[in-house]
């Protein structure tokens, strides 16, 4: 059997991306589609029923409940792009698995949006019901149709479809800073200074030829000492490194969809089979 996944997306560039993934993926797609305001069957306004059904008469398998329909046709006037595609039963979960992994839109927080800022699509759905009741005649008092000896009426059996998206979400993060300190720093040096020491003695002898007596004379000394000189260098002795690593997870999903069931009861003839019942 196959059925029909939707996905809405904000930008067509994200669902042109989905579609290639779904393409590239061991996933048995067909029919795929982006729908727009310039597709056939678009209404700027009103919502689609079932004898109007707007866009949805392109779309073969997509049994989508009133709500979610008039909510993706919403999403369409918002200048939205609903992407559809025709996945046999057993290919459903890995083409809903591609989708997870694109931008695609979470319709329920989405329509919860629009309906806070005054948007509702029951007052829709009632502009498309009114115009279609006059179409479907008559009604008897349990809710049926009455059927006319030239006429038919039919039950349409609908099927829900899980669509599932996903958003980013803020895990926590991380700052590192970089600041400057002062350090109080105490050293030591040793340090050598001399000084000059001139000294008058008092002597008593004989001049002789090495005194050299009254030539004039001088000597120079000069006194040196040492002073602290300070310099500063610079070494990188650690690093911070900042970075980040992304995995992937699998959530499980469960959730139930409606069906519509026909149960049929043969009225009885005269000659019918009491125990009959199908």
């Amino acid at each position: 059997m196959t059925r029909t996944i939707t996905a809405l997306f904000d930008r067509r560039a994200d669902a042109e991306a989905a579609e290639t993934r779904l393409k590239a993926a061991s996933v048995d797609a067909g029919h795929i589609s982006i729908h727009d305001q310039s597709s056939a069957g678009f209404h700027a306004t009103g919502a689609s029923s079932a004898q109007d059904p707007g866009i949805w008469g392109s779309i073969k398998h997509a049994f989508v409940p009133d709500e979610d329909r008039h909510t993706y046709e919403e999403g369409i006037r918002r200048g939205g792009f609903l992407l559809t595609a025709d996945v046999d039963d057993t290919n459903v979960d890995a083409a809903v698995r591609v989708l997870e992994e694109s931008d695609s839109i979470d319709v329920d927080d989405r329509s919860q949006e629009w309906r806070s800022s005054g948007w509702s699509h029951a007052s829709e759905s009632a502009v498309g019901a009114g115009a279609g009741t006059a179409a479907h005649g008559e009604r008897d008092r349990l809710g049926g149709g009455a059927i006319g000896t030239d006429g038919e009426q039919s039950i349409p059996i609908v099927e829900e479809s899980l669509v599932v998206g996903k958003r980013e979400v803020d895990r926590g993060g991380a700052r590192v800073r970089s600041y400057v300190t002062e350090t109080p720093v105490h050293e030591q040096v040793r340090l050598r200074d001399e000084q000059i020491d001139v000294q008058r003695r008092a002597v008593d002898r004989p001049v002789t030829d090495a005194d050299d007596a009254f030539r004039e004379r001088s000597i120079d000394v000069t006194a040196t000492g040492e002073e602290a000189v300070v310099g500063k260098t610079a070494r990188v002795v650690e690093e911070v490194v900042v970075s980040k690593t992304a995995g992937e997870r699998v959530e499980e999903i469960d959730d139930t969809v409606l069906r519509t069931d026909v149960e049929i009861d043969r009225s009885r003839g005269s000659d019918a089979d009491p125990a009959y019942r199908r």
